[in-house]
């Protein structure tokens, strides 16, 4: 007689911040999945320039496609809804959000197992990333629905001028409100605008605050994997809520306790007590194997203190905050500051910064196969990091949710060997 052995699978260690940010996530699908019973619409719009406030002015339940893929990654789902986008014509070289997507409209089923609803509209407000006009263009033909494209003019030097600021905010007058209103029959409300964007400007001190945490050692958080739980409620359909003031109050209290006791990051595998390696890191991570790469620089005392992905929905910690006193002009700054929207000198100066601030040992870039918008002169910017600082940098890839682009052995033979290099360095200069 044999007896099978089993053994339980390993706790997932979670702060009350990251169960409030989970409430949060299922409370919107919720909304989503009874929008139609309680009569009311939705809209599909994108992280990166993400007019939450906005849409909230019209009451509409907010639907993040970008949310969603991420989402069916984390659950292990994306891989055969890509496969099932890819059955239907779409090539191997779409961006995965696309296809996870696509795939997930054929299945009839949302992240959270409950269909979501069609939208009635679709708000496209940062056009810097190509596939996504493409994108709404395939979900308009499915749903046939109302379609307003906001053209945020890309920032070629590095900077936001006057010309570009009133160019936005005159397609927000005279396009995205008109047509808000009409898809929604509610009147917009300035003052309520401004009140939402005084909520968004309080979370987001908060937020910056937890982030530059990270210049202390022994880094109390990881601002790359625990980064992206820290971004998600302000980045998505929940800022400018009062809630989301009241998370990011708690994540800050929880990341100033763990400083006055010089503790490290808490990580699904514990905290990590040993920190040994300092990253700034670019690139999305990729969310069908997110935990089992974190897991790769936790066996390694591995720390990401910066990163860039986490600055997809607003570079806040070089200052930029939705201003309630100037509600249009603060949210057309916001769209143009995207990260992606910036020219690559520009990544570069963000880039070389943060390895100081943060006193980093080097950069990783984690390139993204199927997304361009991010990945398009990533060698150049590390070559470039690497003469400016003299700190090494490293390059690996996978992708945002397909599994099939994740080599677990690669990349774990590629990391050891990057630490190895730091670990060398630092030798050679105690010499």
């Amino acid at each position: 007689m044999s007896v099978t052995s089993t053994t339980p699978p390993p706790v997932v260690q979670k702060e009350d911040s990251m169960l409030r940010q989970k409430a949060m996530i299922a409370a919107n699908y919720t909304a989503l999945s009874e929008a139609r019973d309680k009569g009311r619409k939705v809209v599909s719009t994108f992280v990166p320039g993400n007019l939450n406030e906005l849409l909230m002015c019209f009451d509409l339940v907010r639907n993040l496609p970008e949310i969603n893929a991420l989402q069916n990654g984390l659950r292990k789902k994306s891989g055969r809804y890509i496969v099932e986008a890819e059955r239907n014509g779409h090539s191997e070289d779409v961006c995965a959000y696309v296809k996870a997507d696509l795939g997930m409209m054929l299945s009839g089923t949302g992240p959270a197992g409950a269909p979501l609803p069609a939208p009635d509209v679709l708000l496209l407000s940062y056009t810097g990333c190509f596939t996504f006009m493409k994108w709404f263009e395939l979900v308009r033909q499915e749903y046939d629905c109302e379609t307003v494209m906001l053209h945020v003019p890309y920032q070629g030097d590095g900077t936001i001028t006057s010309n570009m600021r009133d160019y936005v905010v005159k397609q927000l007058k005279e396009d995205v409100i008109p047509t808000l209103e009409r898809v929604s029959g509610v009147k917009f409300d300035i003052d309520r605008l401004r009140g939402y964007l005084a909520e968004s400007a309080k979370a987001e001190d908060d937020l910056v605050w937890v982030l530059q945490s990270a210049r202390r050692r022994p880094s109390p958080i990881d601002a790359y994997f625990g980064g992206v739980y820290y971004i998600g409620p302000i980045f998505t359909a929940f800022r400018g809520t009062a809630e989301t003031s009241a998370y990011y109050a708690v994540l800050r209290e929880e990341v100033a306790d763990r400083l006055a006791a010089a503790k490290g990051p808490t990580t699904p595998e514990g905290e990590l007590a040993d920190e040994r390696y300092r990253l700034v890191v670019e690139g999305p991570p990729p969310w069908s194997n997110f935990r089992e790469f974190w897991k790769m620089f936790y066996d390694e005392g591995a720390v990401v203190v910066a990163s860039t992905y986490t600055k997809v929905g607003g570079l806040y910690d070089f200052g930029f905050r939705h201003d309630p006193e100037h509600p249009l002009e603060s949210l057309a700054d916001y769209c143009l500051g995207c990260y992606t929207n910036l020219d690559l000198p520009t990544r570069v100066d963000i880039l070389c910064r943060y390895l100081e601030d943060y006193d980093a040992d080097g950069l990783l870039i984690n390139s993204v196969k199927s997304c361009n918008s991010f990945s398009a002169g990533q060698l150049l910017m590390l070559r470039e990091v690497e003469a400016r600082t003299g700190r090494p940098g490293a390059f690996i890839e996978t992708d945002l949710v397909d599994p099939r682009y994740f080599s677990p052995a690669n990349v774990k033979n590629r990391l050891e060997s990057y630490f190895q290099m730091i670990a060398q360095k630092r030798g050679r200069a105690a010499h």
